[in-house]
């Protein structure tokens, strides 16, 4: 039986729309863009972010 754990790659405030991907190079959480543009939100919102507990972490059989 094997199983794989996943981690989330990308995410979204659900309070200000700020949207953050995640980069492997850098192994940190860096802005979104989308059509050119930085999703950066509220600054200074406590960002709920949309991985709850709905995001099953393992995969597998």
């Amino acid at each position: 039986m094997s199983v794989e754990l996943r981690t989330p790659t990308a995410r979204v405030c659900e309070r200000c729309g700020r949207g953050e991907q995640w980069d492997e190079t850098l192994e940190a959480w860096q802005l979104a863009t989308e059509n050119g543009e930085k999703q950066i939100g509220n600054p200074h919102c406590l960002h709920e972010w949309d991985i709850n507990g709905a995001f099953n972490p393992f995969r597998g059989s």
